[in-house]
């Protein structure tokens, strides 16, 4: 991988794994407006639950910083997410007649369980450039989605249509190119071992990220109609 565009490398080496997250019925039902409102609703609650995770990782992150500009980013990250990406949640499902109390009860499914773990554990256990690793398909790979629906014209649906809008906004987009441009500095004369450590932890959250679109099209907490 070159550690120019460590990145692009990372991304182009998973690429049939994200054009099998891009073509995921889940992904193409919110883009042209066919999704059930029950399977987004599923959606919706469990990214809630995993967005609550998400947003305490990059607290974490703010104080595990050791330069200010990290730290600036983090921060704004996290008030994004807090401010931005869960107040879209908490309106739609408004809408939908779900109460931010029941939103905030959420049970974690399996697949939300075993990747906010995945995201804690990395921060509680990494560097900066490990929880960056672990972020990006996330962060990145929303934008790719948002910004693909985006380009091939809005559904009818007004909530799939605010999804989208938020996915694809310059304000994200600016937000994730930033945290891809510090993933190459990072990179930068970095071993082999240590590129090929972040690496995995890129692929672990890229495979989440398509289990997640899976569960939520399948409404299945646990598999096998296991419970807890």
């Amino acid at each position: 991988m070159t550690e120019q565009n460590f990145y692009h490398d990372m991304r182009k080496k998973s690429d049939k794994l994200w054009n099998k997250i891009f073509q995921h019925p889940f992904v193409t039902g919110i883009g042209d407006g066919s999704l059930s409102r029950d399977k987004y609703e599923f959606y919706l609650k469990q990214d809630y639950a995993y967005l609550t995770d998400f947003s305490r990782v990059l607290a974490l992150a703010t104080a595990k910083a050791f330069i200010l500009k990290d730290m600036s980013y983090f921060a704004t990250l996290l008030n994004v997410t807090l401010n931005m990406e869960m107040d879209l949640h908490r309106k739609t499902c408004e809408a939908f007649g779900i109460t931010t109390n029941e939103l905030e009860k959420t049970d974690k499914g399996l697949v939300t369980l075993s990747y906010t773990n995945l995201l804690v554990r990395t921060c509680y256990e990494g560097s900066i450039a490990d929880i960056t690793a672990v972020l990006l398909p996330c962060a990145a790979g929303y934008i790719e989605i948002g910004q693909r629906l985006k380009s091939q014209g809005l559904p009818d649906n007004k909530f799939y249509q605010d999804w989208i809008n938020t996915y694809s906004s310059k304000e994200f987009a600016d937000m994730t190119n930033w945290l891809i441009e510090r993933m190459n500095e990072l990179a930068k004369g970095a071993t082999e071992a240590r590129t090929a450590y972040w690496y995995h932890l890129y692929s672990l959250s890229a495979h989440f990220e398509y289990l997640f679109f899976d569960m939520s099209w399948k409404k299945e907490l646990w598999p096998g109609g296991l419970s807890y």
